[in-house]
């Protein structure tokens, strides 16, 4: 039987969001919210240090946001003696305590909290109701309706459906500009000049420090460093940041997005998707103030587009695909891979310069680029053939803005290709050619991408030959990879098994990572 109090509200740690559908015409003398600091959560896998304390600040700034405004908050801390320790038995304690006529959630973002909340309706005696997250333009169902009987499911097609669902970039019916995707023009090679503005950066307050100061006493053995935490906790700091980035690095984005520079960890990318993630930044109001600047003359098409493709695109396409492809694609492995992580991703300690500097950032800050994600981070371990649940743990745990939805259909399809070219129509492999030509690491790297194989090679360049003929049965169907087989078959013979001989050489040196690093 239902009971006669309130209607709880329970907000997740990532729905940070003053207009979340759960909240949308409920009257606040009549709703208590409920926020969770939960154990579960934190740990099921063992999250970067910096994440934990982002996602856990910004919920205290939120529930007293809340409170200000005149909302009744439940606010569970993880440190409360009588933590249940998840999500769904803290609802159950909320539950004894506020005696609701009814629950209301807005759908989780991944799958596993969501199958919990699906069970909520035979766990509580009073009706459970989960509201759709209208903070995606497109919807669950939408996406599955867009993907039915398509042969190809290629996110261009789909982005050009968002650009004409919003108005955005659009003359008429017609893409601004004349085309619909400017990444041709994003392609910028690193300059000796470049010299772009630093990002916004957040002092801990008192909050934030108190949290911090949490994190490190019980979640001190995880990966990452607290010391630069710098991230927005809050609405207002997020957009100051984002402000910040449509005035002095938008102009810039496009043309080096692509780009890496050593030490230069931030160049003119956003930083906007921790903010974006958790709810304190609305994606589609960002992407109309950065048209707004195209506009009024401010910034180029290829940096306006070039980033609004990321969000209305990408982000949107990425979040349908994962509803979509799940619960499979956590267990894809479609090429195979077994060899387990190399330990130099967790520590950084490894000679290939760009892989020690992309680990480095990753665990200073919490954040690499998306190049530096995919084509170093994620091409070494394609590469290499390192088992994709592996890859997919670190990845979750290393980065402030990776959730399971958008970080699984990244790596493991993206990435790592283990679903067999579902999202990607080719492997994304390359040698060390590719890193050369769009950073600065190879120059005083001890190893060349000029040199092909032996001692001093690039073991990215082996590595790819090798990974290529390992998997020819496959990809050699592959329209998009079967001519690179026949500049294979043209070379020496001796040269292709001095390639292959060195990539054996290289994967016989790789240590594994010890065990407690991702999952404890």
């Amino acid at each position: 039987m239902s009971g006669a109090g309130p209607v709880l509200v329970p907000i997740l740690g990532d729905q940070l969001t003053r207009g979340l559908a759960s909240l949308a015409g409920r009257a606040k003398d009549d709703t208590v919210v409920l926020l969770m600091e939960v154990w579960d959560e934190a740990t099921y896998v063992k999250h970067h240090q910096q994440k934990i304390a982002l996602i856990f600040s910004a919920m205290r700034h939120f529930a007293a946001e809340l409170e200000q405004d005149g909302w009744t908050v439940d606010y569970t801390r993880l440190t409360d003696p009588d933590n249940a320790g998840s999500f769904t038995g803290e609802v159950a304690r909320a539950v004894e305590r506020h005696d609701p006529r009814e629950i209301d959630i807005v759908e989780a973002g991944e799958w596993r909290v969501q199958q919990a909340i699906e069970e909520w309706p035979d766990k509580f005696v009073c009706p459970v109701t989960i509201h759709p997250d209208d903070r995606f333009l497109c919807s669950i169902g939408e996406f599955r309706d867009w993907a039915e009987g398509r042969k190809t499911l290629q996110m261009e097609y789909f982005y050009r459906e968002m650009r004409r669902k919003t108005g955005i970039l659009m003359a008429g019916d017609q893409p601004e500009g004349g085309q619909w995707n400017y990444d041709y023009d994003n392609r910028g090679k690193p300059d000796k000049n470049l010299n772009p503005p630093p990002a916004p950066k957040f002092a801990p307050d008192a909050v934030t420090s108190e949290v911090m100061g949490l994190v490190a006493e019980r979640f001190g053995d995880h990966f990452g460093k607290l010391d630069n935490f710098a991230w927005p906790v809050t609405r207002a700091q997020a957009e100051q940041a984002r402000a910040a980035f449509l005035t002095e690095r938008l102009p810039d984005f496009g043309t080096y997005q692509d780009a890496m520079v050593h030490g230069s960890d931030d160049l003119y990318h956003s930083l906007l998707s921790t903010s974006i993630n958790l709810g304190l930044l609305d994606p589609v109001e960002t992407c109309k103030l950065a048209e707004e600047e195209y506009y009024a003359g401010r910034a180029p098409i290829n940096a306006v587009e070039g980033f609004i493709r990321q969000i209305i695109g990408w982000r949107e396409y990425i979040r349908g695909m994962y509803w979509l492809e799940m619960p499979g694609l956590r267990e894809a492995n479609a090429l195979e891979a077994v060899r387990p992580l190399p330990e130099f991703y967790w520590t950084g300690e490894t000679d290939m310069r760009c892989m020690a500097d992309c680990v480095r950032s990753t665990r200073d800050h919490a954040h690499a680029h998306h190049i530096q994600r995919l084509m170093v981070l994620g091409n070494f371990a394609l590469i290499a053939g390192i088992r994709p649940q592996e890859v997919e743990d670190w990845f979750l745990v290393v980065y402030a803005d990776a959730y399971e939805w958008v970080e699984l259909p990244n790596v493991a399809a993206m990435a790592l290709w283990a679903d067999k070219g579902r999202l990607a129509t080719k492997p994304y492999a390359a040698s060390g050619n590719y890193i050369n030509s769009m950073s600065d690491y190879c120059g005083k790297c001890v190893y060349s991408p000029a040199k092909k194989s032996g001692d001093g090679a690039c073991p990215f360049g082996p590595l790819y030959w090798n990974f290529l003929i390992r998997n020819r049965p496959l990809l050699e169907r592959n329209n998009r990879v079967s001519r690179v087989y026949s500049n294979w078959d043209r070379m020496d013979e001796t040269k292709r098994e001095e390639y292959l001989a060195s990539a054996e050489k290289i994967l016989a040196g790789l240590v594994p990572a010890s065990e407690g690093w991702a999952r404890g």
